[in-house]
């Protein structure tokens, strides 16, 4: 008669721990779900997407990153990740490089006008 019920939820194989992020209870921290909502939302997702589906792409995310992180680790100074590894890593892939060289370029400009900006509000 007593028979055991399972919680909603409630999986029998452990978690995969990516990088040692765990919470207290077992489950991996999310550290982009915010983000990801706001990304799926503003590419025709509903506004508040399925906890489950925003999970999904996190994970996807986290293993894509740990992935090229790895790689580039590998691929220039051992041991160390520079914006040329990941751009080396990324070359064949045209919209991938193309919006990666819109981003350094962009990075580039903001620090040109703090400089500029700064120089103009405390002199040099």
């Amino acid at each position: 008669m007593a028979e055991e019920e399972e919680e909603p939820g409630f999986e029998e194989e452990p978690e995969e721990t990516h990088g040692g992020m765990e919470s207290v209870h077992g489950r991996r921290k999310r550290l982009f779900s915010k983000e990801l909502r706001c990304m799926m939302y503003g590419f025709g997702d509903d506004q508040n997407p399925y906890t489950e589906s925003v999970d999904i792409l996190e994970d996807l995310v986290i293993e894509f990153v740990t992935e090229m992180t790895h790689k580039a680790m590998s691929t220039g100074r051992q041991g160390r990740v520079q914006v040329e590894d990941i751009v080396f890593l990324i070359r064949k892939d045209p919209r991938k490089f193309a919006r990666v060289k819109d981003l350094l370029t962009m990075n580039e400009e903001l620090k040109r006008a703090r400089k500029a900006f700064d120089e103009a509000n405390y002199g040099s």
